[in-house]
């Protein structure tokens, strides 16, 4: 990989996980971190793993992220100097707004008269799926890497056997009863 590859990986990554952090705002990772607003105390999108299922294969959108990335940076531009905005030349455009800015153009591009729509909803929605489900992780995975999503809507951890046993039932309630073959493992004959 040549340095500009380097520059250019660096860049869509920090433009991305731009994206992911003002749809699921988190805390900064470090001090000089400028993806992460750091506009709030908990882990966000981008912890969670946004940019990891953004590129997951079976997304098919791993192709596309260079593109988005550019085009969001484009548009970051095109609102700076809409509203005279001056933008720090070291990041990326999208980057260099601060977090009520990218919110606006975020606001912009997914408002239903915009042409991109589909496109950033799409995205911002795959941005809120890392962190409340973790689709690109298996779950018993997510749980050993402490997965903040999993972990802040109350996601009950599998028994040490590795299985899901729900003691307590949602509607506080047994819905029926199991079917009369079922075996002890669960699974219906």
């Amino acid at each position: 990989m040549t340095a500009a590859g380097g520059q250019h990986d660096l860049a869509r990554t920090q433009t991305l996980e731009a994206f992911a952090d003002t749809i699921l705002p988190g805390v900064k990772r470090h001090p000089e971190d400028r993806a992460i607003a750091g506009v709030e105390e908990d882990a966000g999108a981008v912890e969670a793993g946004a940019l990891a299922l953004l590129a997951h294969p079976a997304l098919g959108l791993a192709d596309a992220l260079d593109g988005m990335a550019g085009l969001l940076n484009m548009h970051a531009q095109n609102h700076a100097r809409a509203r005279r905005l001056a933008l720090d030349p070291s990041v990326p455009a999208f980057v260099a707004l601060d977090f009520d800015e990218r919110t606006a153009l975020v606001q912009e591009l997914t408002d239903p008269a915009h042409p991109e729509r589909e496109v950033w909803f799409g995205v911002a929605l795959f941005c809120t799926m890392a962190f409340d489900s973790a689709p690109h992780l298996p779950t018993v995975e997510a749980f050993a890497q402490g997965h903040p999503g999993l972990s802040l809507i109350g996601f009950e951890p599998p028994g040490e056997d590795g299985l899901w046993r729900f003691p307590e039932f949602s509607y506080q309630r047994r819905l029926a009863d199991p079917h009369p073959r079922t075996t002890a493992t669960g699974s219906p004959t």
